[in-house]
């Protein structure tokens, strides 16, 4: 089985849904640490990401993915901005001419697109960022495919490591970001970048489970 061209499609517009559906409670995770935006943030560039797909929606996936990174970065503000756009621009770096991607090409795409955001943020596991819900995404990717599971078993147990290491973030100290600014008064929040990306990939789970 494969995820085709318009179920990416359908993925972003999931992610523009539910950032949408979850903007408060991003924005409150974010004021406890944060500049109080990343909520409001996200929810406005996908808003502006699907103004702009009907442009591409006849594109490859590479092409479907690159302007989503482009419009992220032009339209969110702070540091979500770059590093959203980058995620998405190394996965679509990752998918050029595919108008499918199979188990393996989802995973390579990932795993670029969290290294680009890694080179871009400076930040490794347990620095209490999106990082920590991104890596163990991937090394669950990596375990379905050693494990010959389907798309979708690999793509939920996939979200499912986003959401654990996304709850890892909790008593962690911040040690990147404007929460670091924060030292020992940011341990008992949860990441509010780590949470938006645990909700984009629990929304390719949910859009993608039957691929």
């Amino acid at each position: 089985m494969s995820i085709y061209r318009d179920d990416t499609l359908e993925w972003i517009t999931a992610c523009a849904d539910v950032l949408d559906e979850n903007s408060h409670y991003l924005t409150k995770l974010d004021a406890a640490i944060g500049d109080g935006d990343h909520g409001i943030n996200m929810d406005r560039g996908f808003n502006a990401v699907m103004l702009k797909i009907p442009e591409v929606a006849d594109k490859d996936i590479g092409t479907i993915f690159k302007t989503v990174g482009m419009t992220l970065i032009s339209t969110v503000g702070g540091a979500a901005g770059p590093l959203y756009g980058t995620f998405f621009l190394q996965a679509g770096m990752k998918s050029t001419g595919k108008m499918e991607l199979n188990l393996e090409d989802w995973l390579l795409a990932l795993e670029s697109a969290v290294a680009g955001v890694v080179m871009r943020g400076k930040a490794e596991l347990g620095d209490k960022t999106m990082v920590d819900a991104l890596s163990p995404a991937v090394d669950s990717l990596k375990h379905s495919m050693d494990d010959h599971l389907s798309i979708g078993q690999a793509i939920q147990l996939s979200a499912e490591a986003a959401k654990q290491g996304m709850v890892d973030t909790i008593p962690w100290v911040a040690r990147k970001g404007r929460a670091s600014y924060l030292g020992e008064r940011s341990a008992g929040h949860q990441d509010p970048g780590a949470t938006s990306s645990y909700l984009i990939l629990q929304a390719a789970a949910d859009t993608w489970a039957d691929s």
